[in-house]
């Protein structure tokens, strides 16, 4: 993935889901805060973060970011593996989140992403 692509995903817990949508911003959860930024994942990196991550974690849902409303906030860093990861040095405002769903998978076990 490069730092072109426009769209990434942040996995949410319903209790900071509900946070997001009420207060209409989400400052990050707590691996967050104490990183100093705020954790996306692209299309292709988020399915492993879930597995790695949030495994046998239940209510989870996924935002799907709109990455240019957030500007130079964003930085693509060496992460996971030495891939690149966005990251988010900001709060991350609602109008930046163009969908989001519970996290669910097809048939198939694929993850379903929000469009």
């Amino acid at each position: 993935m490069s730092g072109t692509d426009n769209t990434a995903y942040k996995i949410l817990t319903g209790e900071q889901m509900n946070q997001l949508l009420a207060d209409g911003v989400f400052a990050g959860a707590p691996i967050d805060i104490a990183d100093g930024y705020i954790h996306l994942s692209t299309a292709a990196q988020v399915r492993e973060t879930l597995d790695k991550h949030f495994a046998g974690q239940t209510c989870l849902h996924l935002a799907a970011i709109n990455l240019t409303m957030l500007g130079d906030n964003v930085k693509w860093e060496v992460s996971r593996g030495g891939a690149l990861f966005p990251h988010v040095y900001t709060a991350l405002p609602l109008a930046a989140v163009t969908a989001h769903l519970p996290v669910s998978y097809d048939g198939a076990g694929t993850l379903v992403l929000p469009s």
